[in-house]
């Protein structure tokens, strides 16, 4: 059993990164483009009719708040570890080499949970926008085609065509390269933050500050699916700020891409913290208008406007009687949200890659494309499941299960950061969290309070995510760790013995 908590040594994660197979390519504000495309997407564009209708009502900023601060200090642990050991892998790279081999798997395995279900969750989203554009040109698919089995009305087959549809065309730009991915990612990028400065500044002018009183509005029961829930109050706007979690995990995407960074000690740090701050800032703005101009309860999906839900913004704007503006915000959250998707699969993928180059998960998932030096293998079965997932799938179930695995990383990144500046302390860092007893104590704090107020089937489901990845530890990745076998690599044998024989004529 002590296998489990051997750590991968520091010149271990130094020979990967001499040895990766992936070009570097990504600079400062390539970066930093990535990390605001995966957070400006289905938070401003989904997350913010749902928060508003099943949680904290116009007090949804205040979630935001919240899940910002809660992200603070998360990210300021993330960029001490990014600034230490630049390799694609994220947080389960950093507690492979702080606390060892066992919460490193089930942090990777925790990471899975949270891009897997988040690429599914933006494809679902990205559906809704898709349907509401094509409508707005007169075309209709059919019920069967854009629903999944659970919310689907009628009798017989059907699935979430369009979801299923750009999951694999993602994939197909993917495999092509990643220089190619983020030159598209960073056109989008563009588009999608102008989209979003157009909603408040043209949104401030159609608000109605009724719609904000109670800004806090009582606590009562609602009706989600076939169940009641408990929604609105002050518990509302913590539940707010757990469930809308997920929009956040930009920044972990960031560092999901160290392995293709042109100088990855200083440019994801400061990726990681830029991409946060701006997306926080727009994030409150943006549900301050939309509450502002559309009454939360209006968000019903079963009241008088019930596809309001899928695309809350454009359907605000329509509402207000701004027909023009809707056709904007529509096509801009159509295009926008193809490059959260693209991001998140991309981090997948790459989190995939180090898991499998230290024996955790099969080979297949770290074979590079020899010419297009993409995980191709790994992105082709990715999009396989999340594409037939997110057709079948109700995006409820989707949203909060990715903040768990959000949260639960965020959590022992805090932790694991702590550890590492208390055994090695002399480890050069270009960038050093300031106060780290205090900000890794408040970041452990804040989101283990948040996944506590997940709903309890996200609870139940990912914790027995979480023990179905300790089942498979211990039934294959121990038995095909490279830490545990000879011949790992040549640094981690140099671990093994003196750096320097003794001079024994002395």
């Amino acid at each position: 059993m002590s296998k489990i908590w051997t750590k991968k040594p520091m010149s271990a994660f130094e020979n990967d990164v001499k040895s990766s197979q992936l070009k570097r390519v990504l600079g400062k504000w390539s970066l930093t483009a990535i990390g605001i495309g995966a957070i400006i997407g289905g938070g401003i564009f989904v997350l913010t009719g749902t928060g508003a209708y099943y949680h904290a009502g116009p007090a949804l900023a205040l979630s935001f708040i919240i899940a910002g601060i809660a992200c603070v200090f998360a990210a300021l642990c993330y960029s001490e570890f990014a600034s230490i050991l630049p390799v694609e892998g994220s947080a389960y790279a950093y507690a492979y080499g702080t606390v060892g081999e066992i919460f490193a798997w089930i942090i990777g395995w925790g990471l899975i949970l949270e891009y897997a279900m988040g690429s599914m969750t933006v494809a679902v989203s990205w559906s809704g926008y898709f349907n509401k554009l094509l409508k707005m040109f007169g075309l209709h698919l059919p019920d069967y085609l854009t629903s999944d089995p659970a919310s689907y009305a009628g009798e017989g087959f059907s699935m979430n065509l369009p979801a299923f549809v750009i999951v694999i065309v993602v994939i197909s730009l993917l495999i092509k390269g990643t220089k190619e991915a983020a030159k598209a990612n960073n056109l989008i990028v563009i588009m999608k933050v102008s989209a979003v400065i157009f909603v408040i500044i043209a949104g401030a002018f159609f608000i109605n500050a009724e719609n904000w009183n109670p800004f806090i509005p009582a606590a009562t029961m609602v009706k989600e699916g076939e169940t009641m829930k408990e929604a609105y109050g002050i518990q509302g706007i913590i539940s707010g700020a757990a469930a809308i979690f997920f929009a956040y995990v930009g920044f972990d995407a960031v560092s999901t891409q160290a392995g293709e960074a042109i100088n990855p000690k200083k440019d994801v740090p400061f990726a990681i913290i830029a991409s946060l701050l701006v997306c926080t800032v727009l994030y409150i703005l943006v549900s301050l208008v939309l509450t502002g101009m559309m009454h939360y309860t209006d968000f019903n999906p079963q009241g008088k406007f019930p596809d309001a839900i899928k695309a809350p913004v454009a359907y605000a704007f329509e509402i207000a009687g701004q027909g023009w503006a809707g056709y904007i915000i529509t096509i801009a959250a159509t295009v926008g949200l193809i490059s959260v998707l693209m991001v998140m699969i991309m981090g997948q993928s790459r989190i995939f890659l180090g898991m499998s180059k230290d024996g955790l998960i099969p080979k297949m998932f770290s074979d590079v494309h020899p010419v297009r030096k993409t995980p191709a293998k790994s992105l082709m079965l990715l999009g396989i499941v999340i594409a037939t997932v997110a057709s079948l799938t109700p995006i409820s179930k989707l949203a909060d299960m990715t903040s768990f695995g959000t949260l639960f990383a965020f959590t022992m990144v805090c932790v694991a950061v702590w550890i590492l500046r208390k055994r090695e302390p002399n480890l050069p860092r270009n960038f050093k969290v300031p106060a780290l007893p205090v900000i890794a104590t408040l970041g452990i704090c804040i989101n283990v309070y948040l996944i506590w107020n997940l709903s309890h089937e996200a609870k139940l489901l990912s914790t027995a995510w979480l023990a179905l990845g300790v089942i498979i530890y211990f039934a294959y990745s121990i038995r095909h760790s490279k830490i545990h076998k000879v011949g790992y690599g040549e640094t981690f044998k140099a671990e093994q013995e003196p750096l320097q024989k003794p001079d024994l004529d002395l």
